[in-house]
This record gives structure tokens, C-alpha cells and sequence, in this order.
């Protein structure tokens, strides 16, 4: 019973807490600027669970999706699911519960919240397909990593200012597609050998140039929102220590071994970390 429970925990990836990090620091952006400071503790509360619930319901129906990519998968193989210690149908349950929980937590919030919680859902079970049909998945999990934004707008106030939304959320895909090209690198032989496309694949050998022009292009959008909203020099600070974070993960990956891509990978929040730390302590 203990080691079926501890499955079910690994299957959600609550013992690799980055993905909750990478998804919770945009979620935690558009709190703050739609509040222009701290937001109310219910509504950070409920975003807050929100997160660690979806980012664990991706990972579940991500790991149901390819229950027959993971075994050939280095980096995978040992996933429960992959490795046979939960089926597919345990699984697609526990996603639906993670899933449902999670609608009601948007239910302590507005209507207009509550019905964009379904494009979440919908986004969160439909990015594992994309590896499949499109050459860069990575921008459609840079869309789901960004509604909390728009979500965060509609809880704080009543509405969404798309103008400011669509910067985060614009800077955020950018971040998205260019940590999860890190993570990417790590599977790329063995992506090339069973079909399955991502950025890695995609840019080839110029993966890190790329990689640069998005932390840059990401940090410019960060910028420009900034600018929009009036915030101070520590903001800008935030992004000036950002922009070392992103050179810092540039030169680890720049080696191209799964061991340095993987690392640039996992300390790629430290990043969204540093927009965070500038942003609350400029609107203290």
C-alpha cells in the first residue's frame, strides 16, 4: 500500500518540485501586477494550490499519453506508469480528481475565473498530443504555463487587461520555449530514434542561439510591462539579475550534454525567481 502510494506521488512528480516553480512564478507576475502589489491572501491561496494541483494533473495525463514513448526513453523509463507499477485507467482517474479539485478551488473566485479554469484543463490534457503533430510543442506548453495570467487578471480585477496580460504572458512563452529546450536536449537522440518532434529537434545545432534570443526577448517584454505599469528600479534590478541567471545557464548548457542541459534545465526558475523577488519588493 505504501509503495502504491508513493507511485501515485511520483506520478504527479511531487518529488521534482521544479515544474511547480516554473508554474507558479508567471502565476505569482500576473497576481502582482493585476493587483499593482500584494494580491488578497484568498485569491494567493487558491492560485497558489491551483498550481501545485495542474502542474501535478499535467504530469499525470502527460505520463498516461505516452505510456508508450516513456519506456524507450532514457530519461523516462522508470516512470510508474512507463514502468508498469500504475495503469493507464489509475492514471486517468487520479487526473481527473487532481483536475476537479482544482475547479473548485476557482469556484472561491468570480464566474469569469471559474470559466477560464476550462481552457486550463483543456490546454494541461491536450500539450501531451503536441510532441506528436507539431515541430514546436514547446510554445503550446508555453500557452498553458501562462493562463494563470490572464486567470490572475480576471480574479483580481473582475476583468482582463489584455494589453498587460498578453506582455506576461508573450514573456513568459518566450522563458517556456527556452528552459524547456534545455530539457529537450536531454531526450534529443533518443526523440530522433522513436519520432517525436520539440525545439531540441527543431533548432539543432543552434539551440543556444536561440535559447539567448528568447531569454533576451522575454526579458524585453518583462521590461516593456514594466514600463507600462510605472514600477521602479528595483523591478528593473530583478530583471538585471535575471538576465545573469540566463547567461549563467547558457555557458552550463553549452557544453550539449545531457548532464549540463538537464541542470540549466532545473535551475532555469531562478530566472522567473528573480522577475518575482524585483516585482514584490517594488510594490512593497
Amino acid at each position: 500500500m505504501l509503495e502504491k502510494l508513493m507511485d501515485y506521488l511520483r506520478l504527479c512528480r511531487l518529488h521534482k518540485p521544479v515544474g511547480i516553480w516554473l508554474l507558479l512564478w508567471p502565476t505569482l507576475w500576473g497576481l502582482w501586477f493585476a493587483a499593482g502589489g500584494m494580491p488578497p491572501t484568498k485569491v494567493l491561496w487558491v492560485f497558489a494550490l491551483g498550481v501545485v494541483l495542474m502542474r501535478s494533473a499535467g504530469c499525470v495525463i502527460n505520463d498516461v499519453m505516452d505510456k508508450d514513448f516513456d519506456p524507450k526513453v532514457e530519461r523516462t523509463k522508470d516512470r510508474p506508469i512507463a514502468a508498469g507499477r500504475v495503469t493507464r485507467s489509475e492514471g486517468v482517474r487520479v487526473f481527473v480528481g487532481l483536475a476537479l479539485i482544482a475547479y473548485g478551488l476557482t469556484t472561491k473566485l468570480n464566474v469569469e475565473t471559474v470559466l477560464l479554469s476550462i481552457p486550463a484543463v483543456l490546454l494541461a490534457a491536450s500539450y501531451p498530443l503536441m510532441k506528436r503533430w507539431i515541430a514546436l510543442p514547446q510554445a503550446y506548453l508555453g500557452l498553458a504555463f501562462s493562463w494563470g495570467i490572464p486567470m490572475a487578471y480576471s480574479a483580481i480585477q473582475g476583468h482582463i487587461d489584455w494589453p498587460m496580460a498578453g506582455l506576461l504572458m508573450a514573456a513568459n512563452i518566450c522563458w517556456v520555449v527556452a528552459y524547456d529546450t534545455f530539457y529537450a536536449m536531454v531526450d534529443r537522440e533518443d526523440d530522433l530514434k522513436i519520432g517525436v518532434k520539440s525545439a531540441a529537434v527543431l533548432f539543432g545545432q543552434r539551440e543556444l542561439l536561440i535559447t539567448s534570443l528568447l531569454h533576451a526577448a522575454a526579458l524585453a517584454l518583462l521590461a516593456l510591462a514594466g514600463a507600462r505599469a510605472g514600477l521602479g528600479l528595483i523591478y528593473f534590478a530583478g530583471l538585471a539579475v535575471a538576465a545573469v541567471i540566463a547567461f549563467a545557464l547558457q555557458r552550463r548548457a553549452r557544453s550539449r550534454s545531457r548532464a549540463d542541459a538537464f541542470a540549466a534545465f532545473q535551475h532555469s526558475h531562478w530566472f522567473g525567481a528573480a522577475v518575482l523577488l524585483g516585482l514584490v519588493i517594488d510594490t512593497l
